[in-house]
């Protein structure tokens, strides 16, 4: 039971939701950026904001991917370990 509540903190880890959602935002709004009309470029004064703005939520959504990859999750340590003494147990004082 423990290992199966470890893999669901490590797969719901806030900076892959987060990662995921602004990959996936980042590419729409790229993909707006890049099949823009003449018209609509004309109204923002020629800059092509959505295509600046999805490049930035691509990088940025790939940067929370990277930081989970060289960062991962570390599980606290289960009841047993702790009492027995194994990998996360802090020892006593007479230790």
């Amino acid at each position: 039971m423990e290992e199966r509540s470890a893999s669901a903190a490590r797969l719901f880890d806030i900076r892959r939701v987060i990662g995921l959602l602004f990959v996936i935002y980042g590419v729409l709004v790229t993909a707006a950026g890049i099949f823009v009309s003449d018209a609509d470029l004309a109204k923002a004064q020629d800059i092509n904001i959505n295509l600046w703005a999805g490049l930035s939520m691509l990088v940025l959504g790939l940067l929370f991917l990277l930081w989970l990859r060289l960062s991962p999750t570390v599980p606290p340590p289960s009841r047993r370990e702790a009492d027995d003494g194994g990998p996360g147990a802090v020892p006593s004082a007479g230790e």
